[in-house]
C-alpha cells in the first residue's frame, strides 16, 4: 500500500517511509553534535561545606587560590581551614588578584615545583580559577607556561596535571567548566587549552556570591549572559548546546535586577544566576563565542579593564548590529533565536518575532544604564585605538559578518 505524501510549501514533497510506507521523496533530518563534557559538579546552596571531604578524595597536600574579597568574605575561609586541620590536610593559601597572568602562574608554579600538591582548589571569580587552572596544568614541568599558550608558545601541552577543584565565588564566567584558562602577556590574552584541563570537581555554592558588592554581580552577570546569548546564536551552536543556553536563559530571566536592585540575599535568584553561569561555561566550551568575546580578548590584552566591564558595555550595542544584519538577511533560525532571548529575559511570552529582536538590544541597553556599567570611554579607551583594537577581534563563530567600520562603528558608540 502506498500512501501519498503531502506537499510542502507547495514545492517538496515528504513522507515518513516507515512500516513498509513508500515516499515519492523522503528527507532525512540528523542531529550532530560533538560535547567536550563537563566536571563532577556538586551544585546548591550549602554545598561548600562538602569541600574538605572532596579534597581529601585527592590527597591529603592541598594548594588552595583564593581571591582577596573572598578571604575577607563572612567566615568561609577561617571555617574551611579548621575543617581541613581537623582531617590533617596540609594545605598553602594563595591570594589571587587581578587579572590573571603568565607571571602570576609562573611565580606560584616556581614556587611550589619542590613541595608536594596533590590537588589545586581555586575559590573566587574567573581570574581566580583560570589562575588555578593553568597552575594546575604547570606544577612540576620546570618552565613557563607562556611556552604552551595558543599563538605564542611552540610546545604542545600533553594534557598531564595536578587535580583541579574549581569553586566559583561569582555567578559569571562559567571557568569551572571550561578547558582552557586565559592569560594576559604583554598585550595579548592568550588561552593555555586542553580537555583534560575541564576541572575535576567543580562545587558550586550560591550562597558564596552572598557577600558580592553590586558592581561585581553586575559585571559577573553581565559576561554570564553574554556567553549565554553568543553561545546560543554561534555559527557552531547545536541542537544539544541550544537546549542547555535555553534553560539557563530562562533561569537567568530577570533575576540580576533582583539581586542588584531589590535583594542580594535572594537565595532563589542567586542560584539561578550561578546555575546560568555553570551553563554559559558549558556552552561556550561547545559551540563557541561571538563578536562581543571578540573584543574583549583584545580590549582585555590591551587595556586594564575587567572582563565582565567589557562584555556588559559592548552587549547592547553588538546586540543590534547583529540583529539588524539577521532581520535584513531575513535569517529565520536566528531570528527566532534573538526572538526567544527576549521572551525568556522579558518574561512577555508573546509579540511578533522581528519586534521582539529590536526590543532586546533596548533592553539590554536599559539594564546596562541602571546597572550604571563604565562606557570604554571611562577606561582611557580612544578613537586612535580602534585601528589596533580591530585588528586583533575574532568573529569567526558570529553569526553574521561585521566589517571593521561597523566594529570600529560599535567601539564608538561606547566611548
Amino acid at each position: 500500500m502506498e500512501r501519498q505524501s503531502s506537499k510542502l510549501d507547495g514545492k517538496a514533497e515528504r513522507g515518513c517511509g516507515i512500516y513498509g510506507i513508500s515516499t515519492k521523496r523522503r528527507f532525512i533530518m540528523e542531529i550532530k553534535f560533538d560535547f567536550s563534557g563537563t566536571p563532577e559538579i556538586f551544585f546548591g546552596a550549602g554545598r561548600f561545606s562538602k569541600l574538605p571531604d572532596i579534597i581529601l578524595k585527592y590527597g591529603k597536600n592541598a594548594l588552595i587560590i583564593v581571591s582577596p574579597s573572598f578571604r575577607l568574605s563572612k567566615n568561609h575561609l577561617s571555617n574551611l581551614e579548621k575543617e581541613l586541620e581537623s582531617r590533617k590536610i596540609i594545605f598553602g593559601t594563595i591570594d589571587a588578584s587581578g587579572e590573571p597572568t603568565v607571571d602570576k602562574v609562573d611565580k606560584i608554579t616556581n614556587s611550589y615545583n619542590s613541595i608536594p600538591i596533590d590537588v589545586v582548589v581555586a575559590i573566587g571569580g574567573g581570574s581566580v580559577i583560570d589562575t588555578g587552572k593553568a597552575v594546575s596544568a604547570m606544577l612540576y614541568k620546570n618552565t613557563s607556561v607562556l611556552n604552551y599558550l595558543e599563538g605564542i608558545g611552540t610546545k604542545k601541552h600533553s594534557g598531564e596535571k595536578i587535580p583541579f577543584i574549581a569553586v566559583p565565588a561569582t555567578a559569571g564566567t562559567g571557568s569551572e567548566a571550561t578547558k582552557n584558562a586565559v592569560l594576559s602577556k604583554d598585550g595579548y590574552k592568550k588561552s593555555l587549552r586542553h580537555q583534560n584541563f575541564i576541572p575535576d570537581t567543580a562545587l558550586i555554592d550560591p550562597e558564596l556570591t552572598f557577600s558580592l558588592p553590586t558592581k561585581i554581580t553586575a559585571y559577573a552577570g553581565l559576561d554570564c549572559l553574554t556567553q549565554l546569548i553568543e553561545s546560543y546564536v554561534s555559527v557552531k551552536s547545536s541542537v544539544f548546546t541550544d537546549s542547555l543556553a535555553e534553560s539557563a536563559l530562562k533561569k537567568f530571566g530577570q533575576n540580576l535586577t533582583e539581586v542588584c536592585f531589590f535583594n542580594p540575599f535572594n537565595i532563589k535568584s542567586r542560584t539561578n544566576l550561578s546555575y546560568a553561569a555553570l551553563i554559559s561555561g558549558i556552552t561556550l566550551a561547545n559551540a563557541g563565542l561571538g563578536i562581543i568575546h571578540g573584543f574583549a580578548g583584545s580590549i582585555g590584552g590591551l587595556f586594564d579593564i575587567p572582563h565582565g566591564v567589557i562584555c556588559g558595555t559592548l552587549l547592547g550595542k553588538c546586540t543590534k548590529m547583529n540583529t539588524d544584519k539577521i532581520l535584513a538577511e531575513n535569517n529565520k533560525e536566528v531570528i527566532i533565536k534573538y526572538s526567544n532571548i527576549y521572551k525568556y529575559l522579558s518574561d512577555r511570552q508573546s509579540g511578533n518575532e522581528r519586534d521582539n529582536c529590536y526590543q532586546l538590544a533596548e533592553l539590554l541597553d536599559e539594564w546596562i544604564y541602571q546597572l550604571g556599567i563604565p562606557t570604554l570611554g571611562h577606561y582611557g579607551i580612544r578613537e586612535k585605538d580602534f585601528e589596533l583594537i580591530t585588528e586583533r577581534s575574532s568573529i569567526k563563530e558570529n553569526p553574521v559578518q561585521i566589517s571593521k567600520d561597523e566594529m570600529k562603528e560599535i567601539l564608538s558608540s561606547r566611548l
